[in-house]
């Protein structure tokens, strides 16, 4: 469950659910103390979200259940550049800690193997899949793949 507080008065809950083709997100929109409108979002692949919860608050920050001021106020948060900026942030730091592989280890395949356990660690309960044949390739290429992978989490 996350709370994304969009000024004192309003406020959304997200959580995430296990479906049994997916899963889902529901957000509930609090106004003041009261529950005014829910949202929910099923996938049953992943999409891509700059942030989290980001498809079911763009959907609940249409609600007709919220004055218009309301309404462009939550919208405005949903949609903010710093909100995907915070978002980001446990991104690049992903990144960071991946990078020190070459700092920390001897030679190459040592410094893939870290690479790939901290890229694992961060990502993998959301969602990532590391290639099948991912043990069958030679380390240069294992090499190019994570350092591009450390370039877009940047």
């Amino acid at each position: 469950m996350k709370i994304f507080r969009v000024n004192k008065d309003i406020e959304i809950v997200c959580r995430a659910e296990n479906t049994r083709t997916g899963f889902r997100h529901l957000a509930t929109l609090i106004i003041g103390d009261d529950e005014v409108d829910k949202a929910k979002c099923t996938y049953i692949n992943r999409t891509w979200e700059r942030y989290e919860f980001e498809s079911v608050m763009a959907k609940l920050a249409q609600s007709p259940a919220m004055t218009d001021w309301q309404r462009k106020r939550v919208q405005s948060y949903v949609h903010s550049k710093k909100r995907v900026e915070n978002s980001l942030k446990p991104l690049k730091t992903i990144a960071s800690v991946m990078a020190l592989g070459d700092v920390l280890t001897s030679n190459q395949k040592e410094s893939n193997d870290w690479k790939k356990r901290m890229l694992k660690a961060g990502l993998e309960s959301r969602g990532l899949i590391m290639p099948e044949d991912w043990d069958t390739l030679d380390e240069d290429t294992k090499t190019a793949r994570l350092n591009g992978a450390i370039k877009f989490l940047k």
